[in-house]
């Protein structure tokens, strides 16, 4: 709530019956407890009332479901997303050590009638600790590339990227992404894919060629879900050819290259079998062991983030569209992500906002708070 009240109400105090921080505290308490949207939030809130009244007054009950979506649409999302921020990080002080950054898009937030493009969100995932940490949306008609520098430096602010690896696949190897995150005190790791053609024949040579001892290897088996994968993570540090004078003016240069990472996965599934090779470039000095872990946790954003988002959250089932009310709903549901993470019993993450819903006195525990 502390953090909630950096947010203003541009409303005339008299003509308020529901505070804004009585609003939001009820859309991530209804976020939390499997209310998928603003009518359902309405209707828990009118049966918890009680409970509700155990942190704010709500004299007036609460909004109904079209006044909710009236008011969460008034709020300025760039300033809910810096109080989410700040809020993360005073309630995970320590620093990640890998953030793998990825877009989201929130497939129904889309309106054809008035030519609007769905929401595009790009977020940071602390993969080792499983939390959002931040994010930033895309313009209408832009790419991520667009918003990663601005969450880059929100992530950067007081030292919060300093000492971390920071992913981001191929859309962001270029040397404006590389240097942002560089000047946060962070190391980049990059895939690199035919959108850089160049130091894409460049890497996969420098790999056939290279002698063994400027080579590290290790290798890694991944079984289940029907799958046996085999994962090959070679790193090469021998990069001064790319610190060097570059053969033409305009060719990539990303600052303070230490090593090229090669992936080669074999995966046999049930009725075919599956082989692939990848490369990175990382401005860290990484082991193969390394290279391996934080290849590996990138993809944490995808099946730890993303998929839960859709399944458990139902974000691309989601019809907010009008205001901002799609963006500071993800926002909400970024919180009630995190609060429902953080609980450690042995729950999934579904059955933790089911049980929230029926029992209040859960609901207290994963809100950190005590009921009088």
């Amino acid at each position: 709530m502390k953090h909630f009240s950096e947010i203003e109400d541009d409303r005339e105090a008299w003509r308020v019956d529901h505070p804004l921080p009585e609003v939001l505290f009820l859309v991530v308490c209804g976020s939390i407890v499997d209310c998928d949207d603003f009518d359902l939030i309405s209707d828990w809130g009118e049966a918890h009332l009680d409970f509700l009244r155990t942190v704010l007054p709500y004299r007036n009950g609460v909004p109904c479901g079209r006044w909710l979506n009236i008011l969460m649409n008034r709020i300025d999302p760039a300033l809910f997303s810096d109080c989410f921020t700040t809020w993360v990080r005073e309630t995970w002080p320590e620093r990640a050590d890998f953030v793998a950054i990825d877009g989201k898009t929130s497939r129904r937030s889309h309106d054809r009638a008035k030519g609007k493009a769905a929401l595009h969100l790009v977020s940071a995932f602390a993969t080792t600790r499983r939390l959002v940490l931040a994010q930033e949306a895309v313009p209408e008609k832009a790419s991520e590339t667009s918003a990663i520098p601005g969450l880059v430096e929100r992530l950067g602010a007081k030292d919060g990227l300093k000492g971390a690896l920071v992913s981001i696949d191929a859309i962001a190897c270029n040397g404006t992404m590389a240097s942002a995150i560089r000047e946060q005190g962070a190391d980049y790791l990059l895939a690199v894919k035919n959108n850089q053609p160049s130091l894409r024949a460049e890497t996969q040579a420098l790999f056939e060629t290279a002698a063994a001892e400027d080579l590290e290897t290790v290798t890694d088996v991944d079984k289940g879900h029907g799958r046996l994968e085999e994962r090959t993570v070679t790193v090469c540090r021998a990069v001064d050819w790319l610190a060097g004078d570059r053969r033409f003016p305009g060719e990539l240069r990303l600052p303070d290259a230490a090593t090229l990472v090669k992936v080669d996965s074999h995966t046999e599934l049930k009725n075919k079998t599956r082989t692939e090779t990848r490369y990175y470039i990382s401005s860290a000095m990484l082991s193969a062991q390394t290279a391996a872990a934080a290849v590996r946790s990138h993809w944490a954003i995808e099946n730890s983030l993303h998929w839960v988002l859709d399944v458990t959250f139902k974000d691309d089932l989601s019809r907010v569209r009008t205001g901002h009310g799609a963006k500071n709903m993800a926002v909400v549901r970024h919180f009630a992500f995190n609060l429902v993470r953080a609980m450690s019993d042995k729950r999934t993450l579904k059955t933790r906002r089911k049980r929230a819903a029926w029992d209040t006195n859960y609901l207290a525990q994963i809100l950190n708070m005590k009921i009088p």
